[in-house]
């Protein structure tokens, strides 16, 4: 094997590790709002655990964040917009990266 595909095999294997370091990352951060719409709710516990699940299926529906928005928004009835939904988003993705990093 050549230095030239050494080098090409180690920047494959470092774009799957941050392909999916970013796809956990995403998960966790979805996971996260989805505890944060929970609480909005009044739900608790497994109820709220249950919830944030069905947040994190609901980011399977279509590339991108609207899926994961427009479910959260239309769950929470208008105690907080689409707008503020994606800034809990933005909020949420840093610290769930941390969250990732402290488990590795």
């Amino acid at each position: 094997m050549t230095t030239f595909d050494d080098r090409e095999n180690a920047f494959e294997s470092k774009f799957a590790h941050d392909s999916e370091m970013q796809f956990k990352a995403e998960a966790r951060r979805n996971k996260l709002l989805g505890l944060w719409a929970a609480d909005l709710m009044g739900k608790s516990g497994e109820a709220a655990a249950d919830y944030a699940i069905e947040v994190v299926t609901a980011d399977f529906e279509e590339a991108g964040i609207e899926d994961v928005v427009r479910k959260v928004a239309a769950d929470l009835a208008g105690k907080a917009s689409a707008d503020e939904i994606r800034a809990k988003m933005a909020e949420l993705l840093p610290l769930a990266k941390a969250q990732l990093m402290q488990e590795i």
